[in-house]
């Protein structure tokens, strides 16, 4: 059962013999409250447009878009009650997706969640944006996945050097780490939407084995350190074809 309150949301259901892979989204909270976080609230609609882009390309090749709703708002030490909400997530689609390949994609206080839960054994890609990492931020969860991290340069809400210092610990762990550099943008991803978006489906995509390897995210993953860490998102991305 969830604990508590915790929900996968599942906007476009497909039977459940035709999942070939999943992309679970984690929305963003604060540090700390014991508030419902609800679907209405801004971190929860932020990932929206994220979910459809990513059904609309993937519904015909057996993908499943889920969207996990937290009990709470915040992050709340020493509980870290998204951390349980995560793995509960992961244990359930897994009882119901046996060996289904599972891509996370997180913001701020989910991208935090998607790189600590990595370790599952269903995890096989996390896209961490706007990450909330802090100094002394685990890695070994991270090995043997592929990571991508994008920040944007003028976020004032979590810290982008903190996301590149948690990148290059991540790359003694795992050789499949790239990181970009938002520039012009922010904690809230408004400026350059479409950008984060397609960068999102460029990584995704080939992850989970959708698509042929992105030429982008396997230049940034093949650059050393501190090159492959700070690569400048490109102006006007092209979606994937």
């Amino acid at each position: 059962m969830a604990p508590d309150a915790a929900t996968i949301e599942n906007p476009w259901p497909m039977d459940a013999d035709s999942v070939g892979s999943i992309v679970l989204i984690l929305h963003g909270g604060q540090a700390a409250s014991i508030k419902t976080a609800g679907r209405r609230r801004g971190p929860y609609l932020r990932m929206i447009p994220f979910a459809a882009a990513l059904h609309r390309r993937g519904r015909g090749r057996c993908l499943s878009v889920r969207l996990l709703r937290y009990r709470y708002r915040g992050w709340n030490e020493p509980e870290m009650h998204p951390l349980a909400d995560a793995r509960w997530a992961l244990d359930h689609l897994g009882e119901h997706h046996p060996d289904v390949p599972v891509a996370l994609l997180g913001h701020s206080m989910g991208a935090r969640t998607a790189l600590r839960v990595a370790d599952h054994p269903a995890v096989v890609a996390v896209c961490a944006l706007a990450p909330w990492t802090r100094e002394d931020e685990p890695v070994h969860q991270v090995a043997g996945r592929s990571v991508l991290i994008a920040h944007g340069v003028h976020d004032r809400v979590t810290d982008p050097r903190l996301s590149y210092r948690f990148a290059v610990r991540a790359r003694a762990v795992s050789d499949r780490v790239c990181r970009f550099d938002v520039l012009g943008d922010g904690h809230a991803m408004l400026r350059r939407p479409r950008d984060w978006t397609a960068l999102v489906t460029r990584f995704i995509e080939p992850a989970l084995g959708l698509s042929d390897p992105d030429p982008l995210i396997t230049d940034a993953m093949a650059r050393p350190t501190p090159e492959g860490l700070r690569v400048p998102l490109p102006r006007r991305l092209r979606w994937p074809t």
